[in-house]
């Protein structure tokens, strides 16, 4: 599990006027070096028939990469922040608020030869708050397909992880309306 570090009493404050609506509030004082727990995200693999494995790699590539945020498989019963699909189209995301939506594996990149990890890291990236970046080099997630076939690099770079980091990093805002749909084709 990742823990992300927040220092001082502007961090709790913050957390505190966020969680009572921008009311003051008193709030119990914590520790300068106590960990603040990632936000868990659940994800929904079911629908993505033969890219299961690329999606679960791809969600431990994000787990691995920040830390104020945590895709895990959803639970029995249990409603997912994520639903990933396989169909026959372009891979794309369709995220509702941060870090939540749809993502689809589509097979027509696939079998044009683009790796699914690479995919589903990418798309994964979308739900977490991150545009497209094309055209753009492999070293960077988000340039997508603009990267080329021979690019399987599932990594992202700095830029995009202290994005991550600073779209989920204690903040309880939303990043995209609720009712809005953003759809985001690769």
């Amino acid at each position: 599990m990742h823990v992300r570090i927040l220092t001082g009493g502007i961090a709790a404050a913050l957390v505190a006027l966020s969680l009572t609506g921008g009311q003051a509030a008193a709030a119990a004082p914590r520790a300068a070096d106590a960990p603040l727990a990632a936000r868990i995200l659940t994800y929904d693999a079911g629908g993505s028939a033969e890219f299961r494995s690329a999606v679960n790699r791809g969600a431990a590539i994000w787990n691995e990469s920040v830390d104020a945020v945590e895709l895990r498989p959803v639970a029995a019963g249990q409603r997912a922040n994520i639903r990933v699909l396989a169909d026959n189209g372009w891979p794309r995301a369709l995220p509702t608020t941060l870090g939540n939506g749809t993502v689809y594996i589509g097979r027509q990149a696939v079998d044009q030869g683009y790796d699914t990890i690479r995919i589903s890291s990418h798309e994964l990236g979308h739900i977490l708050g991150l545009p497209d970046r094309k055209p753009g080099p492999c070293s960077s997630l988000m340039s997508g397909s603009s990267a080329g076939t021979s690019c399987t690099n599932p990594y992202p770079n700095a830029a995009e992880k202290a994005e991550v980091e600073g779209n989920f990093g204690g903040v309880l805002a939303e990043r995209v309306p609720a009712g809005r749909a953003e759809v985001i084709v690769d």
